[in-house]
Formats: structure tokens, sequence, C-alpha cells
């Protein structure tokens, strides 16, 4: 078979995992089983052809005519296909096992089947969007995935919420595809073909139309901002497994569209470098500054997604960039960190999503207020949490601080001379990747203190304790990827340079060696030293501790007789010094404890910080426009006559317009 077949086997598999899961009663856990055996299945299956394609010299590729009067069913599998299809087959099958713990179909019979279902043809949808080489399969293959993640991320359609954040999601991934229709037609004129091929001789001013409608369309699928309004919602309230693959797959999938259409299209503007560079910035500053306002833990890590998806795109516009105006250095560590972080950021984020879940599924709830200790009750998912916190944050030896380390070195190659004023633009982008990774450290110095360390702040969070093996298992496996890419990030080397020279069209190596700009044995040098510095330190410490012979005598309680867990830091008092500093971005809204008298009744504070762009911008447009149209309803009068003349009038219109 060849690595073309075997991944659309594996696709087919993955699509239909869900269906043959129905077969079985609605409480039956074998039909879980079933689901999650075909999903491992055509995982495998695509992992081989994947490993197929890349020991091919050239891209494999399948064209045949099929039932519609457009385009074509063709399909293809180059480097930049086989780089995005890595996390596809790999974290929706472990997704699926882990809901064998975190949501076992008998305990969910009115959702378990159909989020398999969903699961399913959403994890095929994408491996399809980033195989196809047509412009039409490729809107199926998106719809596809957008309706299969709404079923998805609504699993508990019961609750106002899961809804509210259901219909959001869907109304902003619809005005996303309308850029993408506009964008395709705009091809078909351009090309006269509905094929995705580089063409040579389109004008500039229709290249950045293209590119402007390519930048929004996908924009609103990766979650840039400002086109993250559905982002913070959906992955709050769907369950945490699907969270994981909405997060650690499905928003690359944005991602590689901006990276495919900047690949074909011709004459590369380097405002269009500026604009991604820009557009980054902007999304990681914000969403790391949101990201630290939250007190739910999932919207949290939901906007923490959208701090990563700007560090991608901040590569990609560096890119861009060196591509428009001619340097090569640029071109190489901004698109090798890009997609280097594409991987690092599916395994990390992942990780963390399942943490949460396990978190939510010990403790039944999502506000980090009141969690606390857990670290004693849930040893194991505080590690791993730890890891995926530490790999987050890009500290070494873990995988964020490879991809991270080659942006660094790609912004700093702007103060070169020979780079001229757009240089020193382009070193300010260093400046402000190092902002967004130390306040990346401060969030999840919070996230992991109020969870993990301290005492219970609620009688559910006493109670918690560590998942069943499934679902730390999966777990487990994220967590050896983030140490292992971290420590070895060479072997991502060759399928990145490969991925560097398809998207710049390059057919020879030249001077695009990863080796000659960044070294990353250095990485691994690193990351082995300081592993050795670390466990050098526990066993000190270790032996420290049972040498030394402490005294019974009770701590001192700094005047508290009687301390409680109410007296503990909260995540919004730990981090509202920097809360502050961006208030002007974030608009935090407080309600403070008013106290009167001698014995004041019980108050509380409480700090929420809303979504900016939602709740101050998008909702009051619609409502805006809902009470407009309403207005229009006078018209709907359900009479035959009236609406024949409705036609009428229309048609004489059209008719005198176009005599004219």
């Amino acid at each position: 078979m060849s690595s073309v077949g075997m991944i659309l086997s594996g696709i087919a598999l993955l699509s239909l995992s869900g269906l043959f899961g129905c077969i079985f009663s609605a409480r039956s856990v074998s039909g879980q089983r079933v689901a999650t055996a075909l999903m491992a299945a055509g995982s495998v299956l695509g992992l081989c052809g994947i490993a197929a394609a890349l020991k091919a010299a050239d891209p494999q590729a399948l064209s045949l005519p099929w039932f519609l009067p457009w385009g074509r069913f063709a399909v293809a599998v180059d480097p930049i296909s086989a780089l995005f299809l890595g996390p596809v087959f790999v974290v929706p099958a472990l997704g699926s096992l882990y809901g064998w713990g975190y949501w076992k179909q008998s305990d969910h019979p009115w959702s378990g089947r159909r989020l398999d279902v969903s699961c399913g043809f959403l994890a095929g949808a994408m491996a399809m969007v980033v195989i196809v080489h047509d412009g039409v399969l490729f809107l199926i293959a998106w719809e596809v995935m957008a309706v299969s993640a709404y079923f998805a991320a609504t699993a508990e359609e019961g609750n106002p919420d899961v809804r509210q954040a259901g219909w959001v999601y869907l109304i902003a991934t619809h005005m996303g595809t309308l850029c993408l229709f506009a964008m395709f037609a705009l091809w078909r004129h351009a090309t006269g073909s509905f094929l995705l091929e580089p063409v040579q001789g389109m004008s500039a001013g229709l290249a950045g139309a293209m590119f402007v409608l390519a930048l929004a369309g996908f924009g609103f699928k990766a979650g840039l901002m400002p086109m993250h309004v559905w982002l913070p919602g959906a992955h709050a309230n769907a369950p945490s497994h699907v969270s994981a693959v909405m997060s650690g797959v499905m928003l690359k999938m944005g991602i590689y569209g901006i990276v495919r259409m900047t690949a074909l299209l011709p004459g590369a503007q380097a405002w269009w470098g500026w604009s991604l560079l820009a557009v980054g910035a902007v999304s990681g500053l914000a969403g790391i500054a949101f990201a630290m306002g939250q007190q739910d833990i999932k919207r949290l890590l939901a906007y923490s997604s959208i701090e990563n998806i700007g560090i991608i795109a901040m590569g990609l516009g560096l890119a861009v960039l060196g591509r428009a105006l001619g340097h090569p250095a640029w071109i190489l560590l901004g698109l090798c960190g890009a997609l280097l972080h594409v991987w690092n950021h599916s395994l990390f984020k992942s990780l963390l999503f399942f943490n949460a879940g396990a978190i939510i599924h010990a403790a039944h709830t999502r506000n980090m207020d009141l969690l606390g200790g857990l670290g004693k009750r849930m040893p194991r998912t505080a590690v791993l949490f730890f890891v995926g916190a530490a790999a987050i944050s890009a500290l070494p030896p873990l995988n964020g601080f490879a991809s991270e380390w080659l942006l660094y070195l790609g912004f700093f190659h702007g103060l070169d001379p020979a780079a001229g004023r757009p240089g020193a633009g382009v070193a300010v982008a260093a400046v402000v990747l190092a902002t967004i990774g130390a306040m990346a450290v401060a969030c999840f110095v919070k996230l992991l203190g109020t969870v993990f360390l301290g005492s219970p702040r609620s009688h559910p969070a006493g109670r918690t304790h560590d998942p069943r093996p499934v679902m730390l298992l999966p777990m487990a496996a994220l967590a050896a990827g983030c140490l292992g890419l971290g420590l070895y990030p060479m072997a991502a080397a060759p399928i990145l340079e490969r991925a560097v020279l398809t998207w710049r069209g390059v057919a020879e190596p030249g001077d695009m060696s990863l080796a000659a700009f960044a070294p990353l044995s250095r990485v691994s040098m690193l990351g082995l030293l300081f592993m050795i510095v670390a466990a050098t330190l526990v066993l000190g410490l270790r032996m420290l501790k049972r040498t030394k012979i402490a005294g019974d005598t009770p701590t001192w309680g700094c005047g508290y007789a009687r301390p409680t867990a109410r007296i503990q830091y909260t995540g919004s008092s730990f981090v509202q010094s920097l809360a502050l500093l961006f208030a002007f971005v974030i608009h935090p809204i407080s309600s403070r404890p008013s106290l009167h008298g001698l014995f004041p009744d019980r108050d509380s504070f409480k700090s929420t910080v809303p979504d900016v762009v939602l709740d101050r911008f998008a909702a009051p447009f619609f409502r805006f426009c809902a009470g407009c149209f309403s207005r229009l309803r006078v018209m709907q009068q359900g009479q035959t006559h009236l609406y024949l003349a409705y036609i009428l009038a229309i048609m004489l219109f059209l008719l005198l317009w176009g005599a004219l």
C-alpha cells in the first residue's frame, strides 16, 4: 500500500470509529472500547503512512475525478503536510483512551456515543484538511471539521453556558469560512482552477487581498486576536479531552492554512510579514495577560493557547519577512521555530488539559480559588502538571525551550548591520517574546501554587485522589514527548528543514541547513546539564533531611492562633499587581469587601476578567443587529399575495438595473 493509501485508510478508520461504537447500547462500555481501538488503529496506520511519505524523494499525491462539477479529489503528502499530520494522529487517539476514565459511556449514556462519533469525524476531517490539494475538497473537509468540533464541544448541551459557548463558536467559525470562500473564489479567478499548486504571474494587489482573506479566515480558527472570541468559552465548557484536541490540534489547522497559502502565493511582500508579526505579538501579550487574570483553570489554559498561537504567528511573520527581503536566516529560523512550536504546543497543551480534566474529575470544580493542597493528594498528577507547566513556560530541558530558542536566534539576527532598518523592528520582537515568556512563568507559578500547594480551600478539594491509570497513561506519554523533544530536538531537524524547502519552493538544500544557524546539540547538552544539577540538588536535600534532627516545636503562626485555608494567597491576590499593569487591556472587574461596625457581616473579594472583545464589542454589535432586523418582521405577514408583490418588485428592480 502506498503512503497516501495508508494515510487515507487511517483517516477512514478515525472517521468511522465512533459509528461502529453505536452498534452497542448507550450504556455499554464495549462501544467506547471499540471506538478507541479503531481510533488507535487509524492513528498507527496514519503514522506509518507519514513515515513512508517522508522516505520518498518526491511528494506523494493522488488525483481522481469525482461527482462534483468543480475540482477533483486531489490529495498529496509533502513535508509540510507530514509535519501537521503528526499531532492529528497522536493526540485524538490519546484523548479517546483518556475518555475511558474521564467520560465513561455508562455514566453519560445521553452523550457518550455522540461524543465518540463527533471526535472521530473531527480527527478524520483535520487529517483531510492537511492533505487536500483542491480548494473545493478543502472547504468540505474544513466544514466537517467545524461542525464535528461543535458537536464534540457541546456534549453537555443541557448546560446553558455550554450552549452559549457553542453558538459563539459556530458563528465565529463560519465567519472565518466565509472569508475562505472569498479567498478560494479569488484563487479560481486568478488561476482558472481550484487546484492548490504554486502559481506565477499573479498581481501584487490580488495576492495581497488573498493574504488578508487567508489571515482572517484561518485566524478565526487559530484564535488570533481579535478573532479569538469563541476560544475561551468553547475550551472551558467542552469535555477536557475534547479541549485537548481542540487546543492541541484543531487550532493548528488555522496555522497550517496560513503556512500553506503563504507558500502558494507568489511575490511575498514585506507588509505580510509585518502584519503577522504584529498580530502575533498582540495575541501573545494580550493572551497571557488575560490568562493571568482567570480563576477558571480551563479558561486560563484557553487564553494561554492564544498566547502560544501568537508566538507561532511571530515566527511565521519572521519567515515571510525574510522571504520578502531576501534573508535566508530569517526564513529558516522563523519557520523552523514556528513549526517546531506547533509540535511542542500540541504536546504540552494537551498534557495540561488532560491534567485539568483529572483535577476537575476529582474535585468537581474548575475554580482555582476553591482548590489547593492537591500536591499531596494527587502527587502523580502534580508531577505531570509541573512538566507541562515548565514546558509551556519555555524552561529547559523541556521542548518549549527549544522552539522559542530558535525564534530568539531568528529575531536577534535582525541586529546584523546588513539587515538595515527592518532588522531593528525584527529585533524588537525578541523583547516582546521575552516579555511573553516572563508573564507565562508568573501565570503558571500562580496556577501551580494555587492548585497544588497549601491547604484545600473547599471540602471537595480535600477528598481528591489521582485518576485511574487509563487517564494517567496518556498524560505520561505526552510528558515523555515533552522531555524527549526537549532533550533531543535534533530529531525534528530533518523534517523541519524539508518543510522549509517545500514552503520556500527550493529543490536543493543550499543555505537551508539548520545546523549552520542553530546547533541544536547545545540544547541537548544544556538540558542534560540542567537535569544533572537538578538531580544533585534533590539528592542533597534528601540526604540533609535524613541527617538533620529537628526539634518538636510548634510552627510560628504570625500571630494567628488558629490558621485556616482562608488566609492563604488565592490566584487573584497572587497576580493582582501584574494584572493591574495590564488593566488597560484586560479591564478586570473587582468587588471588594465592605466591612462596617464592630461585628460586620461576612463578605468576600472577587475579581473577574471578562473577554473585552466578546463582551464589549462583538456581543453588543450582534445585539444591535438583532434589534435592527427584528424591525423588519413587519414584512413577514404570512400572506401569499404580499410575497408575490415582493418578487415582482425585485424583478422590476433587477430589470431596471440591467437596463441602466
